[in-house]
């Protein structure tokens, strides 16, 4: 496994800002199914001691980013069928909800908010999906809505779906994909008011993903 990049750490805030620095690198897709994972390598990249860490694993092993298997190795869930299943099910339920909430709660900046992200410098190697500008560009719009209750749950199925997405990023279909072409539908939609047409590309952008991993769906 090649040891993803993160980023040291402030001391004032350490304890939420390790917990965050490995959540956005699960979230991203810096984790693979099966990966298993070192405290001290961790410890290490993040320039910190073993003790925030060790709280941070906690806490997403309770969110079932990470399992502590029976020989106490820590690692990412195994590829599983079902369960990626059911997260599609879940972001297909959640974040159209989150849409909606970022249509009727948001303000008249949040299609340049979005075109702004999609301006950012392409992340990651060239021809391959920019894993950071699409972590982005989803938050940027459901944070607009300001929902309290939806958001965390969505960011929790992220932290388990980034896994999953990094077995997008690695897939030969990867290069292939038009890289925020339902972004942008969703954008131009949101300017031309048109709520259907929104949810049709985040639909399109949430499906196609899932498409990759089980072509034989359509």
């Amino acid at each position: 496994m090649t040891a993803p990049a993160l980023p040291r750490l402030d001391p004032a805030t350490l304890r939420d800002n390790v917990y965050l620095a490995l959540r956005n690198a699960f979230t991203r897709g810096a984790f693979a199914p099966g990966d298993t994972v070192s405290l001290r390598d961790l410890a290490a990249q993040l320039g910190v001691s073993l003790t925030p860490v060790r709280e941070a694993v906690r806490r997403l092993v309770a969110e079932g980013a990470l399992i502590d298997t029976p020989s106490r190795t820590l690692a990412v869930p195994v590829f599983d069928a079902r369960r990626a299943g059911d997260l599609k099910a879940a972001r297909l339920a959640l974040e159209p909800l989150l849409l909606d909430r970022a249509i009727d709660h948001g303000d008249d900046g949040l299609a340049d908010a979005l075109d702004a992200v999609l301006a950012q410098p392409h992340h990651g190697p060239p021809g391959l999906p920019d894993l950071v500008t699409n972590y982005d560009f989803h938050f940027t719009l459901y944070r607009a809505g300001g929902s309290q209750v939806l958001l965390p749950m969505v960011e929790g199925l992220w932290v388990q779906y980034g896994a999953y997405l990094s077995l997008v990023f690695r897939h030969p279909e990867a290069s292939r994909i038009a890289e925020h072409s339902h972004h942008r539908e969703l954008v131009a939609a949101l300017r031309a008011r048109d709520r259907a047409a929104a949810h049709r590309a985040l639909h399109a952008d949430i499906t196609r993903s899932f498409r990759v991993l089980f072509p034989d769906q359509g």
